[in-house]
């Protein structure tokens, strides 16, 4: 398992991560052997969200009972957790009050003195940055955040957080697969006209600006067609970009779900996939692709099966 650095975090951290949005019903022994298959595999890194399960705190209470961990054991992971949607609403709230209230439910609910990660969960339309500013500083001066980071981000929005934000915002959550990659398709076909591709969206350049910055990319829905719209793999309405997977599959000696994590680890940003399964094997094959590193030939392949433009 390859690994990036990030900033306020003591340890490497690895390419792939343990999304744990899905563990509501699972038991105990279901909970654990997910768990540890992604340590086996080298993903000491777990990402949570207030808003993850049934209730509010639901699936980050349901891995603490779970995994009851030691304070040794707990220093041996990674944990990441969101905070910034009000569900019951919807809506978002990044004020003060929320952001504490949210971080101090997320200790107790995972029973710990601290998160590693605290990103704010997509964007605030009505976001007072000095607000969050004095969030992050007092959860940093108690000890209960060690770094911050942000998700579904632009470049401006970022920005506007660093006027008044003094800690490195670390990571940005977005969804990035294959098949949806608007992010990096854009610089690809810039200024091509009449092509949709070409537009610059989100206030342009997304991954370029997170590069010139070291902040993180992370990729959400690694395996999703669109958004929520079903995975890519072995799905019928892509049969020139699967036939592609499975044979660099075969070439690799690795599983179609790796190749799908290679494409997005190949890239010289800093980027983690985020896993959103509750199957082991499924875990493992995954972890499988930050090992395989694609060909600028390989990779452009699969982009153009996938239907990007590639002039």
């Amino acid at each position: 398992m390859k690994t990036i650095g990030l900033a306020g975090i003591d340890r490497p951290a690895p390419e792939v991560v343990l999304g744990l949005m899905r563990i509501q019903d699972l038991d105990d022994d279901a909970v654990r052997a997910l768990v540890n298959t992604a340590r086996d595999a080298g993903i000491d890194f777990i990402d949570h969200a207030d808003i993850y399960g049934r209730e509010l705190h639901g699936c980050e209470r349901r891995f603490a009972e779970a995994m009851r961990l030691s304070p040794s054991e707990r220093e041996q992971l990674t944990i990441q957790t969101k905070a910034g949607i009000v569900r019951e609403g919807p809506y978002f709230d990044f004020s003060y009050e929320h952001i504490v209230e949210s971080v101090e439910g997320s200790l107790r609910a995972l029973d710990t003195d601290y998160v590693d990660i605290l990103l704010l969960h997509r964007p605030d339309a009505l976001v007072e940055p000095d607000e969050v500013a004095r969030a992050f500083d007092d959860l940093e001066a108690t000890g209960k955040v060690r770094a911050f980071g942000v998700s579904n981000h632009t470049p401006r929005q970022i920005d506007l957080l660093k006027k008044s934000v003094r800690q490195p915002i670390v990571a940005n959550q977005i969804q990035l697969s294959i098949t949806h990659a608007p992010s990096i398709a854009q610089g690809v076909a810039a200024n091509m006209q009449g092509e949709d591709q070409s537009l610059t969206l989100d206030a342009g350049g997304i991954v370029d600006y997170c590069r010139l910055h070291d902040i993180a990319i992370q990729a959400w829905s690694p395996f999703q067609a669109g958004f929520f719209t079903g995975v890519f793999l072995d799905s019928p309405d892509y049969p020139e970009l699967n036939a592609v997977i499975d044979r660099l599959a075969a070439q690799y000696d690795v599983p179609p779900i790796a190749i799908a994590v290679a494409w997005i680890t190949r890239h010289p940003a800093m980027m983690q996939v985020v896993l959103g399964t509750t199957t082991p094997d499924r875990v493992r094959g995954a972890a499988q692709g930050s090992d395989v590193t694609l060909t600028r030939a390989e990779w452009y392949e699969l982009f153009r099966a996938a239907g990007y433009r590639v002039p």
